[in-house]
């Protein structure tokens, strides 16, 4: 590059032969003395050596010559000014390059280096060739480095003994940029801009003044550390071979080549590199993902998302981070914190402890134990001053005063300091949680929070947390979930693939390995289709455990197309603070369609579906169980459902809605059916047949009607002539009130067929 001949800009001063007023024996601003005027210098038109020179006698401290025409000082650009002097007579003076460092639109440029290197005249007609090379960049070989400068005044300075008279041929000022730049037409460097790469000046506006000048060539980022002490954005391609440092607040936003491996490179550790990535992420709108490319992040420290950038609490823009593996570092860092206080609890408030002592010790997200505390409760927000903390859910039997254990666990990806969170996207990620760290913690609120063809493995407590209602619109996709308990059995196990507390989940196609629970689900609007989730171990006759809780009675969800092994689903109320049934819709809005259910090695009073009450006077309404397949192997159950009466039973005179068709039981003993179809015989004639539908009914339901009743065979009097007959009929009957009574106006025997419902299909 030579500015003189690709741009046209005028570098070199004119020739003494010009006249001496262009040549000033001051600083060469404009109105300084010339040598035109001061009588201390004359041009001389027959030097044996010059030609045309300018004579000079040294007569001041410092004898300046300086030529008063600004020449440019352009970013990227390095300028050599150079002299011939000789000495004529008298003292020896030192002769050196010097300028005056012009600032944009007038003024002088403080602290810079005025000056070159100096060199002592020895010899009386001796031709001594000075120099000094001027530029924005520190480089090596720079003698002036001016930061700043738009323009300068060049020449010369005499010092040492005055009286000496010296001759000084034209000056020259040439572009020598070729020789400090390596790949000129496609690299700006920073340094070239006044970048220092010390690590403590702020070079901030070299970045930014080099992606300006780039024009669609790569940013050079070469060797050092650079300290960016405000918010940078470069549009141009950057290559790095230097690293940068910058406070949490500053962003460093790459638009040209957004990828975590530039960051890795810009910042040269991992874990940083991942959360100004992710900064940059959420603060620019032309990229709506950050690709990881393929790379595995070892984390020391749980990864707080929200301090990554700490100017935003709020975010609600799809932004997606993909490909990539997180791993973290053993140590203590990943401890879970243990909290022990005292609070209180009231139903009137039923989200809030209050009066609780300690609490400024109490995380946010921390899980909540403690007596009438249900599954996956969590602290939601904590107020130190007032002595409350809100809670995920309700409490269902805790009302007063009493101990309860806080307990933190720590995730890799955290985002619970965000107050609110939506569309944010993981994708093609695999947590390698080693038994040392969870997975995910979501914000407190926040909508369409979504995992897809991605790998949770071995997390030491939890794969994907939700402390509130961040989970609104969740969807889990295409993810293989994978205990760090498989070897223990399943009594032993503490660890949950996930939670929801909010609506509208949508869980579909993941493969869930060998945890204490696949999911704990307090919303309603759920979809659970197209899922293998097992949970079961080497023990003969051994604990089953909940493979799906559902804490609200009516969840209003679906559950279809899945492979159920070795677990079951399971219907509470726990997060409710006033768990009897009042007003609200009590258990059902399920449909379980289209799955397989399978068990092996269980106690023949394990069941696949179980509900458990609360309270008092629940009931089911709108339950469909439809065209499952229900199979055991080693060994046969008792049934496929039940009713957990820890608590309560259900009112069974109150159940309505209730589908229990077109399933197939293998290693079944006592299938179950609502409508049931029953086959009765009657061998004497009489009155009154009464039968008992309490084997056939699900969970142990009443007689409630009878849909439809028809002979098989003739009926038959005492005389055996066919009767022709239809009985009334009476529900409800026996101690269980599940036999029906069929009375005759003629005494009668023989066989009919009918259906009992115990439910009100109305």
């Amino acid at each position: 590059m030579n500015k003189a001949i690709t741009d046209g800009v005028v570098l070199m001063p004119l020739p003494f032969v010009a006249g001496l007023g262009v040549w000033s024996s001051e600083d060469g601003t404009p109105g300084s003395d010339t040598y035109a005027t001061d009588g201390s210098g004359v041009f001389v038109s027959a030097d044996q050596d010059f030609g045309g020179c300018l004579e000079m006698v040294k007569n001041t401290g410092t004898q300046r010559l300086r030529y008063m025409g600004e020449t440019p000082i352009l970013p990227g650009c390095y300028l050599r000014v150079t002299a011939r002097v000789k000495a004529v007579a008298g003292p020896f003076p030192t002769v050196r390059i010097s300028g005056y460092p012009g600032a944009s639109g007038g003024g002088k440029v403080g602290g810079l280096p005025e000056t070159g290197p100096a060199t002592t005249l020895t010899t009386i007609g001796e031709i001594v060739e000075i120099s000094a090379i001027i530029g924005l960049g520190e480089r090596t070989g720079v003698d002036m480095v001016w930061p700043g400068a738009a323009y300068g005044h060049f020449g010369i300075d005499l010092t040492g003994d005055n009286g000496g008279l010296i001759r000084v041929d034209d000056l020259i000022i040439e572009d020598i940029t070729s020789a400090f730049l390596r790949d000129i037409m496609s690299v700006v460097d920073v340094r070239d801009f006044g970048a220092k790469g010390d690590g403590v000046t702020d070079d901030s506006a070299a970045f930014e003044a080099a992606d300006g000048f780039a024009n669609g060539r790569t940013v050079l980022v070469s060797s050092g550390q650079y300290y960016l002490g405000d918010s940078v954005t470069i549009q141009s391609r950057i290559k790095f071979e230097g690293t940068v440092r910058q406070d949490p607040a500053d962003r460093f936003i790459l638009q040209h080549n957004f990828n975590y491996q530039l960051y890795l490179d810009a910042f040269g550790d991992e874990e940083l590199a991942f959360k100004k990535a992710f900064q940059a992420l959420l603060n620019f709108s032309d990229h709506e993902s950050l690709d990881l490319g393929g790379r595995r992040i070892a984390l020391r420290k749980p990864v707080d998302m929200q301090a990554a950038d700490p100017t935003r609490t709020v975010f609600a823009t799809r932004r997606v981070i993909r490909n990539g593996q997180f791993q973290p570092v053993a140590g203590a860092n990943w401890d879970t914190t243990v909290v022990t206080s005292q609070g209180t609890y009231a139903t009137s408030n039923a989200r809030r402890l209050s009066n609780v002592t300690n609490v400024a010790n109490i995380p946010v997200g921390s899980l909540v134990e403690g007596a009438g505390v249900g599954r996956e409760v969590y602290v939601t927000s904590v107020n130190v001053g007032a002595k409350t903390l809100n809670l995920s859910q309700p409490l269902f039997d805790a009302a007063g005063t009493q101990n309860f254990t806080f307990k933190r666990f720590k995730y890799m990806l955290d985002f619970s300091g965000f107050a609110d969170l939506d569309q944010m996207i993981l994708d093609d990620i695999d947590f390698q949680c080693d038994g040392i760290a969870s997975g995910i913690m979501l914000a407190p609120q926040g909508l369409i929070f979504q995992v897809r063809d991605s790998f949770m493995t071995k997390p030491k407590d939890r794969g994907i947390t939700s402390i509130g209602t961040g989970c609104q619109g969740m969807m889990i996709d295409r993810c293989n979930f994978t205990s760090n308990e498989q070897p223990l059995s399943v009594s032993s196990r503490k660890t949950i693939a996930f939670n929801a507390n909010a609506n509208d989940v949508k869980i579909r196609d993941n493969r869930v390995a060998l945890f204490k629970h696949f999911c704990v689900l307090a919303g309603s609007g759920n979809l659970v289709s197209g899922n293998h989730w097992f949970h079961g171990d080497q023990t003969t006759d051994g604990v089953r455990l909940g493979g799906i809780i559902f804490t609200l009675p009516n969840s209003k969800s679906i559950i279809t197309g899945n492979y159920i092994d070795n677990n079951f689903i399971e219907l509470t109320n726990e997060h409710e603070a006033e768990p009897e049934s009042a007003s609200q819709f009590s258990f059902g809005g399920l449909t379980i369609t289209g799955n397989i259910f399978t068990a092996n090695d269980v106690a023949r009073w394990f069941n696949f579906i179980v509900i458990k009450p609360y309270g008092p006077n629940h009931f089911i309404h709108g339950l469909s169980v439809v065209s499952n397949v229900f199979r055991t192997l080693n060994g046969a159950i008792d049934r496929v459902e039940s009713v957990d009466t820890s608590f309560d039973d259900l009112d069974f005179g109150r159940a309505r809605g209730i589908s229990f068709t077109d399933n197939t039981f293998h290693g079944v003993d006592e299938p179950c059916y609502n409508p049931a179809p029953m086959d009765a015989t009657q061998a004497t004639p009489s009155t009154t047949w009464q039968f008992d539908a309490a084997p056939l009914l699900p969970f142990g339901g009443q007689a409630r009607f009878v849909d439809s009743i028809v002979a098989d065979g003739p009926l038959q009097n005492a005389s055996n002539a066919t009767v022709f007959e239809t009985p009334y009929v009476t529900d409800n009957l026996g101690s269980n009130k599940s036999e029906t009574r069929f009375t005759f106006g003629t005494a009668v025997k023989g066989r009919i067929r009918y259906q009992v419902r115990m439910d009100n299909p109305l």
